[in-house]
């Protein structure tokens, strides 16, 4: 369950006008011409300044006492379904028992009046849980809880259809929150948080139906989990784990520890639309062992900073990307919006390297190096199958493997002032590569037939895009740095259509 960049290594822009019902700052911008500069905009500056919850209790409501240590979790047992619950302003509590939360029933509603906090006093693990529907959450803090590592404060047991909209959920160990199918996270800020801001994950099923919507994702991981458990790929703004249909939009994810935006494992036809996505330690977005994704019109500037500069000062060539596409790629076989990884009208400006496409040659399923172990690809169901003999012939030999297929990067805007970056080498990379073949010894995949194929076979190509500034690209292997004529040249045949210049000139 975590990325392996190179061999089990630890691990913009349209901004939608969101519904009025969001809340949040967000402004429209014009479509960018192709390869021309990217538009700007206005991002959710939802943590700041809340939208405030209703100041008198809504008709019908039940009333919540937050001088009566408990009173949420009570009422909400003694009340039926889709009761909505009004929490008066003020420091509400549950028992003091590290079990002790809400466990709402089918369709209620849970309203925070303006400074209504739901706090954990760092004793209670989780503040909403059990299976219930189409549960909703609006204008409450939720604060100081104490989740175990890769599970979650909101929504715990990872329930279907629930709401969570102008929410603040910050400084909480484990994950802000969890999800389920048909989850909406709206015009909330999920801040600070131990692990996760949310952890998309329900277990033993994908979610189906995700929407992330207008929201502030900052500064989550204060836990630092990748330098407690090295190589647990368990960090960042949001993880996403067998989504089968996101979008992600208009959303300002920044300042996170690791990476942004992460999605791990069997993730599906993903729109990532019109966010910010910046100042993360590590990249803005990795796209791994998943398929099928728009990735259009999102700012990406000043990422990957920490974490490539860490890994350049160690002495490794890797090209350690702030855009990072691994085994994922195109399938027509799986129904999505689109049967490609479309990368396409967004502005990644002063990041630490651009976007790499890698596939592990020794990465697959039954394989010893595949880091989601127990997985196999989406086109296999059973694991055991992918073993010889079968596995050396069709279908097998494409479907037992997650392949980096079918990547179209297109009129982007790539600006690079490595004096704003502070680098001088490693930091100015397009990639698109594997390793060598070697393991395990029944592998068909060993030798250089897999960087063959995700170089020159596999339909990956960039065209159509601006470059600002200095760059290099990587071809088949770490080692193969080449200039801008040979990308261009063949056997590559990169970026045609594309220009490139060393300043800015609009």
């Amino acid at each position: 369950m975590g990325i392996e960049w190179r061999r089990a290594l630890p691990a913009a822009p349209l901004v939608l006008a969101l519904l009025a019902a969001t809340g949040c700052e967000s402004t429209p911008a014009a479509r960018p011409k192709p390869g021309a500069a990217a538009p700007s905009t206005s991002v959710a500056r939802v943590c700041d300044a809340p939208a405030a919850g209703p100041a008198t209790a809504p008709a019908g409501a039940v009333t919540v006492d937050p001088s009566v240590v408990g009173d949420l979790a009570a009422k909400t047992e003694s009340s039926p379904p889709r009761t909505t619950f009004w929490l008066r302003p003020g420091r509400h509590l549950l028992e003091p028992d590290e079990y002790a939360q809400v466990v709402p029933k089918e369709g209620n509603r849970y309203l925070g009046a303006p400074g209504a906090v739901l706090d954990g006093r760092k004793t209670n693990q989780y503040a909403f849980g059990g299976t219930a529907r189409d549960v909703v959450v609006r204008h409450l803090t939720v604060r100081g809880f104490v989740a175990p590592h890769d599970e979650g404060v909101v929504n715990h047991d990872m329930a279907d259809g629930w709401v969570i909209e102008h929410a603040t959920i910050q400084d909480n160990s484990g994950a802000g929150l969890m999800a389920g199918a048909r989850q909406r996270v709206r015009a909330s800020c999920l801040r600070r948080n131990g692990q996760y801001g949310m952890n998309a994950y329900k277990t033993g099923d994908s979610i189906r139906g995700l929407v992330v919507e207008g929201n502030e994702i900052t500064g989550n991981n204060t836990d630092d989990w990748e330098r407690r458990q090295p190589g647990c790929g368990c960090t960042g703004g949001i993880k996403f784990w067998a989504v089968d249909g996101a979008d992600i939009r208009g959303n300002w994810v920044h300042d996170n520890r690791g990476a942004g935006l992460w999605a791990d494992n069997n993730n599906n036809d993903f729109l990532i639309e019109g966010n910010v996505l910046e100042a993360n330690d590590g990249a803005a977005l990795i796209y791994e062992t998943s398929y099928n994704a728009v990735v259009r019109d999102n700012t990406i500037r000043r990422n990957n900073w920490v974490e490539g500069r860490r890994y350049a000062q160690d002495g490794d060539d890797f090209p350690y990307a702030t855009l990072y596409v691994s085994e994922s790629g195109g399938e027509p076989r799986l129904r999505a919006r689109t049967d490609k990884v479309e990368i396409h009208r967004n502005l990644l400006e002063d990041n630490w390297s651009g976007i790499t496409l890698w596939e592990n040659a020794d990465r697959f399923c039954n394989s010893p190096a595949n880091t989601s172990t127990g997985y196999c690809t989406l086109l296999v169901k059973d694991t055991a199958r992918c073993a010889r003999p079968a596995i050396a012939a069709a279908p097998l030999l494409a479907d037992c493997r997650w392949r980096t297929q079918r990547v179209d990067i297109h009129d982007n805007r790539f600006v690079l002032d490595k004096s704003v970056v502070d680098c001088t080498a490693l930091c100015d990379r397009m990639a698109v590569l594997a390793n060598e073949g070697t393991s395990p010894d029944w592998s068909p995949y060993l030798g250089g037939q897999v960087a063959e194929a995700v170089t020159l076979g596999q339909h990956n190509r960039w065209h159509d895009n601006v470059y600002v500034g200095s760059w290099t690209f990587v071809a088949r292997d770490p080692g193969r740095v080449v200039d801008v004529r040979r990308w261009q040249g063949a056997p590559y045949r990169q970026d045609a259509g594309s220009t490139f210049r060393t300043r800015d000139g609009g």
